[in-house]
């Protein structure tokens, strides 16, 4: 029995020509057992002539009926219970037509070659064995896989879509994999079985993982609760056991199931909290038709905020950025999808470049403005402040002072959690930019200048909306710590982590934008608008997720590394400051930050002269500048802390560079 086991696991499918001679070879042998069965009890006597006679109209019926009903195609060792009905009315097919044969000679006064007693017991003899060796051959070839070649697995939703990867995963997969339980959080269900396999609460799984000596659990459903998700995953890492995504089930159900299609579990599904699902009709209502810019559009925001918007039916989608091959995949990408057409333009510039700016709104004439586009990381702008003044602050001001005179509608700044309590230069930078563009709501007196740094201009008769939004780490985002880490551990790591008590906030890309174009659909003008990020993340404990996810123990198989906090860097980010207060809205992942509003012209005055430093590349003065026009700015583990005592003293202090 075991080396037809090992035949069985060891051997190709059985060619169709194959299964085709060995049941009709079955079916001369039931005839034949019928035949000498009821010779043994004196029914009748076999007259050899008959014998063949019937024997040929067997194999004749027979055939015509295994190929009128392709009983021969089925792969026997995967074989169900329809294929082995089928194959139990080809035979009784094949008998009946032989009695209609029998009652046809009767009539016609003909002697029969084949009695009535033997068809019946070779139908009954026929039927048995040809469907018993379909059943015998299923029962092996499983029972062998149970033993010792397959991966006992647990899936998640005993739904359709769970039994409908049960009954598939074993047999088309590329591991053969067992369903050994499946988890459920539905009361009603749990202590049943489906196909023989019980339904447990997810609460019994830490005991199931050590009882069935589970190796893979299966999400089917993608409609868990955040929570328990990371309830289970936490629970099968700490077992060391692989975590797998299943596609939706029109994905999967007419192709093979491999393992390109199984996904692993990624860190952007266990955020800790409900992934933000926004589908607003004002949105779409607002957005369409309009003539909409995206600075920085390039980036991870700013592409996925194109992306976004492209579905929405724009008038025109002027996409702009200093980068020239990201910009053209951009385009590509827009115009393959959504085939835009002449509605989709790109602009190649630079947001500092005023003249540049000019041309693109004059040619262009948006009406609503998402600037995203930003220098983000804060060590390089630690190293650069000039640079970050010249394009988080100067570029902001360029092409909100351009929204102004061209009558833009609406201008949304993209800001950032590191703008609160700044500690480094490109919080503070970005933190400038928002006061900046808060002032713009509130200043009556308009400026007009030959300067082309001060180039604010607009009519009495319209006043643009200036939106500002907040919010922290953006997962996957283009440097940010998720690709990062990623990359080490497909190196072996080690993974570096800057200090073990690091949180910060996050949310995916496209809920960041998600929340974005409802705040340019909400905003009235002035306001700064945050976003509920949930509950901030242990770096250390994200990147130990990562590893594990990757089927690696921390510590042991990856190391992680600490290498200290970077220059500005804090243990933990904030949204508000101490003088602002939070407003609710009517959408729950939305909040208001009422903002104090600071003295217009001394603001205006004081941006202009750290624009002017930044543009003769002063980095100690632009660094001072910062600190006068914000005094929250404290700079922290970075050279700058030098300058802390100089603006609360005035007294000159001699940096060490």
């Amino acid at each position: 029995m075991k080396e037809f086991r090992k035949f069985l696991l060891n051997n190709r499918i059985t060619p169709k020509w194959v299964i085709f001679l060995l049941d009709l070879m079955l079916c001369m042998i039931a005839f034949a057992y019928a035949n000498y069965q009821l010779t043994n009890l004196k029914i009748i006597f076999i007259d050899n002539k008959a014998l063949v006679e019937g024997f040929i109209t067997v194999a004749l019926s027979s055939s015509l009926f295994f190929f009128s009903f392709k009983t021969y195609e089925g792969i026997i060792r995967f074989s169900e219970i329809h294929e082995v009905i089928r194959a139990m009315f080809a035979v009784f097919c094949s008998f009946f037509l032989m009695l209609l044969m029998n009652i046809a000679l009767v009539l016609c006064k003909v002697p029969v070659y084949i009695p009535g007693s033997v068809l019946f017991v070779y139908f009954f003899c026929a039927a048995f064995i040809i469907s018993g060796y379909r059943v015998l051959v299923k029962m092996l070839y499983s029972a062998d896989l149970a033993e010792a070649e397959t991966v006992p697995v647990i899936i998640y939703g005993a739904g359709t879509k769970g039994l409908s990867l049960q009954k598939t995963i074993g047999k088309i997969s590329d591991t053969p994999y067992r369903v050994v339980a499946f988890i459920e959080d539905d009361e009603t269900l749990i202590g049943k079985t489906v196909n023989n396999i019980r339904i447990y609460s997810y609460s019994q799984l830490e005991s199931l993982l050590k009882l069935l000596r589970i190796k893979v659990l299966f999400f089917s459903t993608t409609s868990i609760d955040v929570a328990i998700k990371s309830h289970i995953v936490d629970k099968c890492l700490a077992h060391h056991i692989k975590i797998m995504n299943v596609p939706l089930l029109d994905g999967w159900m007419q192709s093979h199931l491999n393992s390109s299609i199984l996904k692993e579990v990624k860190i952007e599904e266990l955020l800790g909290r409900p992934p933000i699902q926004l589908y607003n009709p004002a949105v779409v209502n607002f957005l369409s038709n309009k003539n909409i810019l995206i600075t920085g559009a390039a980036g991870s925001i700013g592409s996925e905020l194109a992306r976004q918007i492209a579905a929405m039916n724009p008038g025109s989608l002027i996409i702009c950025d200093q980068i020239e091959t990201g910009l053209h995949d951009l385009e590509y990408e827009l115009q393959k999808k959504h085939n835009l057409g002449g509605k989709l333009k790109f602009y190649l510039g630079d947001v500092k470049d005023v003249f540049a700016m000019e041309q693109l709104f004059n040619t262009y004439r948006p009406q609503i403005v998402f600037h995203a586009a930003a220098y983000k990381h804060v060590p390089i702008m630690e190293n650069h402040p000039s640079e970050a003044i010249r394009n988080n602050v100067l570029g902001t001001k360029v092409v909100a002072d351009l929204s102004e005179k061209y009558y833009v509608d609406r201008f949304l700044f993209i800001s950032t959690d590191k703008a609160i309590n700044p500690s480094n230069i490109m919080g503070a930078s970005k933190r400038i930019a928002e006061m900046y563009c808060h002032s713009l709501q509130f200043d009556n007196d308009k400026i007009s200048s030959d300067d082309p740094i001060v180039y604010r201009m607009s009519s009495p008769e319209h006043r643009t909306k200036f939106i500002i939004t907040r919010f922290g780490n953006v997962l996957a985002s283009n440097g940010s710590v998720i690709p990062r880490f990623r990359e080490q551990i497909e190196n072996g790591g080690p993974v570096t982590v800057t200090h073990p008590e690091v949180i910060r906030y996050f949310m995916t890309i496209h809920e960041a934008c998600t929340l974005v174009l409802e705040a340019v659909t909400m905003g009235k003008g002035g306001e700064v608008l945050l976003f509920d990020m949930g509950e901030p993340v242990k770096i250390l404990d994200l990147a130990k997720k990562m590893i594990m996810l990757a089927g690696h123990q921390p510590g042991r198989d990856i190391a992680i590394t600490f290498t200290g906090l970077r220059p500005g860097e804090k243990l933990y980010e904030e949204l508000l400051n101490k003088e602002e207060e939070v407003i609710p809205t009517h959408h729950k992942k939305i909040l208001i930050a009422k903002t104090q509003q600071n003295n217009t012209t001394q603001m205006a005055a004081d941006i202009n002269k750290l624009i002017h430093l930044a543009n003769a590349c002063r980095d100690e003065e632009v660094v001072k500048q910062m600190k006068r026009i914000l005094p929250q700015y404290i700079s922290n583990n970075s050279v700058y802390e030098l300058f802390d005592t100089f603006v609360k003293t005035n007294q000159p202090v001699v940096a060490q560079m």
